[in-house]
């Protein structure tokens, strides 16, 4: 006959009630006065990020008389009209510009996370050759940059000025993207990849096979953050494209919106005379809209990747 035994606990009830472990301040239950400051606050924020965006969404669409009654951003919605639109997408500028940020996008972000991806697997080895100085020379890129006069001397000399290289090649791989992937690489169980070994496959197929298959959250979003960085960059086509057929949209919507530069071929759209011009305003807040609305769209599918990607990937590291 079996018996049980009941093990009490012989702590005395201070020790219980130092030692306790408490719950972080976010988890405590709230009372009535706590959830109204909370309410207050998500609203603030809401206001401070939705607003802005509602104006310029709003007068991108909106004709000249209902700018003119607001006096500049529109924030009742009055007659909506899509003349603005209608003239920047009338095969203009910036029609061109934004045909080059795309490919600059995915030519950039597909060579950015694929160089990434081969350096973070070939650091996370501690049998790769020489893989300790490589790592300590990505960590010193981190905080010690060439400098803006090297990195163009570089780019002239290798006959990248006034192309789209110019713009990607530079900023390929980044030193923290890959400090990223390598922390997720190196928290995979090894004992799948050593089975893998032992059963003859080559470092080729454990990274693509095994790898990059479990690390899906992690390289998704290092793809959105070169992405982001692609899309959004112009300070590379200031210093190395002349040219204005190859200008990225971010240095149209620069040069065009915010310093006022009158663009070449960005006119109205002969169609609209007889309805009358797009305002100005309207036509900027619209390039505003066009450079902004690819990462909005790209955003909700690999943001639930986030936690997992990057926390767990700056855990690790």
């Amino acid at each position: 006959m079996s018996t049980t035994t009941v093990h009490e606990s012989t702590e005395p009830t201070w020790f219980k009630r130092t030692f306790t472990a408490e719950r972080p301040p976010w988890q405590e239950r709230q009372g009535p006065f706590g959830l109204l400051l909370k309410g207050i606050a998500t609203v603030l924020v809401l206001l401070a990020v939705l607003l802005p965006l509602y104006t310029v969404v709003l007068t991108s669409f909106s004709g000249q008389e209902a700018i003119t009654e607001a006096g500049g951003l529109v924030l009742v919605p009055g007659e909506l009209t899509l003349a603005a639109y209608r003239t920047v997408l009338a095969g203009g500028v910036v029609t061109q510009a934004a045909m080059v940020s795309i490919f600059v996008t995915v030519v950039g972000t597909s060579l950015s996370v694929l160089v990434s991806i081969l350096a973070a697997y070939g650091l996370s080895r501690p049998a790769s050759l020489w893989h300790r100085p490589i790592l300590f020379t990505f960590l010193i890129t981190m905080f010690f940059g060439a400098g803006m006069i090297p990195t163009y001397l570089l780019v002239s000399s290798l006959g990248l000025i006034n192309t789209l290289w110019s713009l990607i090649l530079p900023t390929a791989v980044s030193a923290f993207n890959v400090l990223v992937l390598r922390a997720f690489f190196m928290g995979i169980d090894q004992s799948i990849l050593e089975a893998a070994r032992i059963d003859g496959a080559s470092d080729w197929r454990i990274l693509f096979s095994l790898v990059v298959p479990m690390s899906k959250a992690a390289i998704a979003v290092v793809a959105m953050f070169y992405a982001v960085g692609y899309f959004n960059a112009f300070f590379n086509a200031m210093l190395y494209i002349n040219d204005n057929s190859l200008w990225p949209l971010q240095l149209v919507l620069r040069s065009y919106v915010l310093q006022g530069v009158e663009l070449p071929g960005g006119g109205a759209v002969p169609g609209d005379v007889a309805g009358g011009a797009p305002a100005d305003l309207a036509v900027k807040m619209a390039i505003m809209v066009l450079a902004i609305l690819p990462i909005l769209a790209v955003y909700p599918f690999v943001q639930r990747h986030f936690t997992k990607g990057v926390i767990f990937g700056a855990i690790k590291g």
